[in-house]
């Protein structure tokens, strides 16, 4: 999995790319955890090039959601494809997790 993140703002876009797995996990948290210690107001996860999402990587969105809100940080999904979104509604995620479907509406949303 590739991570690249920009900021705009006050609001860091991280980009994934390829499959959110457990092997990825790790460098997924580190990346986070030194992105979030940088005080931005919001983080949106841009999941347009993402595939697919094992269970570890359900976790660490769980994670990253509560790991920003102890940070007084807000978390924000973009670009779910169908499968992603789906896995996310029959483990019943999709009611915990702040939702977009363009990019471009996440980072507005923080103004």
């Amino acid at each position: 999995m590739k991570i690249n993140h920009q900021d705009y703002n006050n609001v860091t876009v991280v980009e994934l790319g390829g499959e959110f797995v457990e092997e990825y996990c790790k460098v997924f948290q580190d990346t986070m955890t030194e992105l979030i210690k940088k005080q931005r107001s919001g983080i949106v996860l841009d999941m347009s090039k993402v595939p697919f999402i094992d269970s570890s990587g359900l976790g660490m969105l769980l994670w990253l959601r509560d790991y920003c809100h102890e940070n007084k940080s807000q978390l924000k999904l973009a670009g779910l494809d169908s499968n992603i979104t789906k896995i996310l509604e029959i483990t019943r995620l999709d009611s915990k997790l702040d939702r977009y479907e363009e990019l471009s509406e996440a980072v507005k949303s923080f103004t």
